[in-house]
């Protein structure tokens, strides 16, 4: 059975904690006439939050019937907790459920307005409660986010010692914004965007509900909507519960502006217009992240839609452009060694040129990176010699390869036995370049994709570089035509020889 708390501050919703006697009658009728008109005159977002959590729309991975976070609610059982997710999906509704369901004493605060010094108050009063009447606090600290580093550290030992139950609410990444000590005390609970059938139904659930919703409106008909203005209200929301019970007010009071009381698409379309997009911290990260994936995927379809997502979100032109000539050398590679050419131009171009025009810039290398054949091996190469260098011996360097220009090199034998390739007829010689260590280990070997498979048919040895010139001498329909060096150049610009 849920218990009411005793709240030890009040929260603008809901029941109200006692706040003492008035001092006349009047006092009461004056009171409670100003609550009433308050609540009458606030958003509709704010008339309709959920009164149980049988009424909140969506998270039913969490709220379902015998999910984690009902069954911690209802038991009322809760240690601390972190609520991530995105505006408007009931995180704070959460927590005021969790007020009306607890008997621990419930402290609502704002990271935006408070401090250290509003932290020990609450503190105090935790230790003073618990003292004298055996009772816990939970202390709900709205935007974690806000509090810096020192003052999240301010909680960690009240937290830790148990005498107070953090809920923190937020909706950046905690594994970026919440100090680990604090978040590996505390249970994450991610919440989800609500889905657009859950939208439209608290639509429908808002415009029906007399008390609360928009069946109060002084009007001599139910106000009512068009499926088609319903679902673009509940698809153009983003998710956001907040955002599509503030756009359904504005389309019902257009509609009734125009003397309907029907809610029509143009009302919705004129209501929603003015959609921000969401773009934090995070979103940054998961954007940028499927823009790439997007255009290694050979989609440029979808590499548009991120890099306009990006753009319209007011991403800097900069930062794109830079994971594009990474992108051209790492998914791209010697496959088609022009990418690298065409991403460092719209690099140079968002530089020249700038926004809004060099959006086109940074388009046409999306489209060329997408639809170019694909190979990673130059980034495997030299991740692997990479790896060989930390987990293996540094061999001193070949006493044939040692520089012998300076005086008293040759007295130490420095370049004793090197033999110049372009001394030799095929511009190759057959000699070991590495320390002894790490001789014969292979790192590149070039893929059958686009070009760089051209380098295998040109390069035949590059499998078994031990193996004689003179074996692979190209005849007609050879692989390499006589006289051809090992150091022509690549698409990219590079000497085969230096891929090496």
């Amino acid at each position: 059975m849920l218990m009411r708390n005793r709240w030890s501050a009040p929260i603008p919703e809901g029941p109200r904690p006692s706040i003492g006697p008035m001092s006349s009658a009047g006092g009461d009728l004056f009171s409670a006439g100003a609550e009433e008109q308050l609540r009458r005159s606030a958003p509709l977002a704010a008339r309709m939050r959920p009164q149980t959590l049988d009424d909140v729309v969506g998270q039913r991975h969490l709220l379902g019937p015998g999910k984690p976070l009902r069954a911690l609610i209802q038991a009322d059982r809760l240690s601390s907790v972190i609520l991530w997710g995105p505006p408007g999906v009931g995180k704070t509704t959460i927590a005021r459920l969790m007020a009306g369901a607890t008997s621990k004493a419930f402290e609502p605060m704002s990271a935006v307005t408070a401090g250290v010094k509003d932290v020990r108050e609450v503190v105090e009063r935790a230790r003073t409660r618990l003292g004298h009447h055996g009772q816990g606090t939970i202390l709900f600290l709205d935007e974690i986010h806000r509090f810096n580093r020192a003052q999240q550290d301010a909680l960690l030992p009240h937290v830790e010692e148990g005498l107070v139950v953090l809920v923190g609410a937020t909706t950046e990444n905690p594994f970026f914004e919440v100090n680990p000590p604090l978040l590996s005390r505390s249970t994450l609970f991610r919440l989800e965007a609500i889905e657009t059938v859950e939208l439209e139904a608290l639509v429908d659930r808002a415009l029906a509900d007399v008390e609360r919703g928009l069946g109060h409106a002084a009007t001599t008909e139910q106000v009512t909507i068009t499926p088609e203005a319903r679902h673009h209200l509940a698809d153009r929301a983003g998710g956001d519960a907040r955002h599509v019970l503030t756009c359904l007010e504005v389309a019902a009071a257009l509609a009734q502006e125009a003397h309907r009381n029907e809610i029509t698409l143009a009302d919705a379309e004129a209501a929603i217009a003015s959609r921000a997009l969401r773009y934090d911290r995070d979103e940054h990260y998961d954007v940028i992240s499927a823009f790439i994936k997007s255009i290694r995927g050979s989609d440029p379809d979808a590499g548009l839609y991120w890099l306009a997502r990006m753009l319209e979100a007011g991403e800097d032109a900069r930062f794109i452009a830079r994971r594009l000539v990474i992108l051209a050398s790492e998914d791209v590679g010697l496959a088609d060694s022009r990418g690298l050419l065409v991403a460092t131009a719209a690099a140079q171009a968002v530089e020249f040129v700038g926004l809004p025009e060099a959006q086109l810039n940074l388009a046409h290398a999306v489209v060329y990176l997408a639809t170019a054949p694909k190979s990673n091996r130059v980034t495997v190469a030299i991740g692997t010699a990479r790896q060989d260098v930390r987990d293996r011996p540094a061999g001193r360097v070949p006493v044939h390869l040692r520089d012998g220009h300076y005086q008293g090199a040759a007295t130490l034998g420095h370049g004793d036995g090197y033999v110049y390739p372009h001394d030799r007829p095929e511009g190759w010689v057959d000699q070991e370049h590495r320390p002894d260590e790490v001789a014969g280990r292979r790192y590149y070997e070039p893929s059958p994709h686009g070009e760089e498979r051209r380098i295998a048919e040109r390069w035949p040895w590059i499998g078994d570089r031990r193996r004689p010139a003179d074996e692979h001498d190209a005849g007609p329909g050879g692989a390499r035509p006589s006289g051809a060096q090992p150091n022509d150049s690549t698409p990219g610009g590079r000497g085969v020889g230096e891929q090496r």
